[in-house]
């Protein structure tokens, strides 16, 4: 696919998701930084388990303050819902946190009003946001033209080969916001992100398979294999039984080491001297012949 243009590579992406996806709009009622904490849930992870995990933390907790100060192991058990519930709480209470601190407070509506550019390195600065939540905040609480991009939607990408293996650790895909107007972005993005989410939970569905060689017949070497998968929990079941065995050899040279130190201090016990029981005959007495 690398031959033909980016606007008509995303067409046909957008063409092929449509068949499979319906688009998600934004809850616009929400505040940038419910935007910011709500995108903490998103990533990775379907509309309907993150909007029910939103909104348990928030019937849960007394305020953001409350959240904030909670461990992350206790909101991972309110954000059970989502596939990575430890990763996403770890990002919203240190989102939450940084915020705080910047602030001294939780609101962020000041930054409808600043430039785009300032805001957008802003966020990016501050401690738990990711590419994926920034651009989410900026298509959906600050007007601006991103596509909310998570690992699961590189992944996709890169099966496709609509990005290189280069473009994942940047966590950019080039062309895209040119390729995609801004007044199809949110649409194109949130079915775009539907299959991240599926890929993530799944890699191996046939469902998501198919959509994948819709989008690029060609890339069927590319898919991820349960063969390779096996493969590696073989290969690590010998590693442990390897060194299971190793310790075991060890364990007994040990043992037989020790043993044998053992028995060269111990004391040699005498033999005791052959014993004269059962004999009728003394050394130097002769039998006296009868008369």
């Amino acid at each position: 696919m690398a031959s033909v243009s980016r606007t008509s590579q995303f067409a046909k992406v957008t063409k092929v998701l449509k068949k499979y996806y319906k688009p998600v709009g934004c809850d616009l009622q929400r505040p940038v930084l419910e935007h910011l904490l709500f995108a903490c849930c998103l990533e990775n992870t379907h509309y309907e388990p993150a909007e029910a995990t939103y909104a348990a933390l928030k019937e849960a907790f007394y305020d953001f303050n409350e959240i904030r100060v909670t461990s992350i192991s206790e909101l991972s058990e309110v954000m059970s819902a989502l596939p990575a519930p430890r990763a996403a709480a770890n990002r919203l209470k240190r989102v939450l946190q940084a915020v705080f601190e910047a602030t001294y407070a939780f609101d962020l509506e000041e930054r409808r009003k600043v430039n785009l550019g300032p805001t957008v390195k802003w966020l990016e600065k501050l401690d738990g946001t990711t590419k994926f939540s920034v651009a989410y905040v900026v298509q959906s609480a600050l007007g601006g033209h991103a596509i909310p991009i998570d690992s699961g939607v590189l992944d996709v990408l890169r099966i496709c080969e609509l990005i290189t293996d280069k473009d994942v650790p940047s966590g950019v895909v080039p062309g895209l916001e040119r390729a995609v107007t801004k007044a199809k972005g949110i649409e194109f993005g949130s079915m775009l992100h539907q299959l991240g989410a599926d890929f993530v939970a799944n890699p191996y569905s046939p469902a998501v398979r198919e959509i994948l060689l819709q989008i690029d017949p060609d890339c069927r070497d590319r898919l991820p294999r349960r063969r390779a998968a096996k493969k590696v929990k073989k290969k690590q079941a010998e590693q442990v039984d390897a060194k299971a065995s190793a310790a075991s050899s060890r364990k007994s040279f040990a043992s037989h080491k020790k043993k044998g130190a053992d028995d060269a201090t111990m004391p040699k016990s005498k033999k005791p001297a052959p014993s004269s029981k059962g004999k009728t005959v003394s050394k130097g007495i002769s039998k006296r012949k009868p008369r």
